[in-house]
């Protein structure tokens, strides 16, 4: 992207793909959720979450510690543009990118139409900062 260095907008969007991600992901929330608590980054009790709540606790507090820095926390925030996000999708749908997306800790298939359906929203998500915008896969 023109816009970010791969590593910015790695930081940036993990929040994001930390809730689509989240049901696959527990075990590292449970370790790296108390972390940002402690650092109080998260206000909330942990304990009782799971799945996308605890993704989306987890996700909150990178957030929170991105802010603390200084770092933008949406895509929007660091210059990207809805033709960026267009061009990302179609980078993504690249065929030689199928086998990286299907290793993922939630499989995205590109033939299924999975970067429409799912990739889309978590972009969008980190564009607005609104995770209402991720659907997750059911099992």
């Amino acid at each position: 992207m023109d816009v970010l260095s791969h590593g910015r907008a790695c930081a940036i969007l993990s929040p994001y793909y930390t809730v689509f991600f989240a049901r696959d992901i527990q075990g590292q929330l449970r370790a790296i959720g108390p972390i940002f608590k402690e650092a109080g980054y998260i206000d909330g009790d942990l304990a009782g979450l799971r799945g996308r709540e605890l993704g989306e606790a987890v996700a909150e507090g990178m957030i929170n510690f991105n802010e603390d820095l200084g770092f933008p926390t949406t895509l929007r925030e660091a210059g990207v543009t809805e033709e960026h996000l267009r061009r990302m999708l179609e980078a993504a749908r690249d065929p030689q990118l199928k086998m990286k997306l299907m290793n993922m800790p939630t499989p995205l298939d590109p033939d299924r139409g999975d970067i429409d359906r799912y990739m889309r929203g978590v972009l969008e998500a980190a564009f607005t900062g609104d995770f209402g915008s991720i659907e997750t896969m059911e099992r």
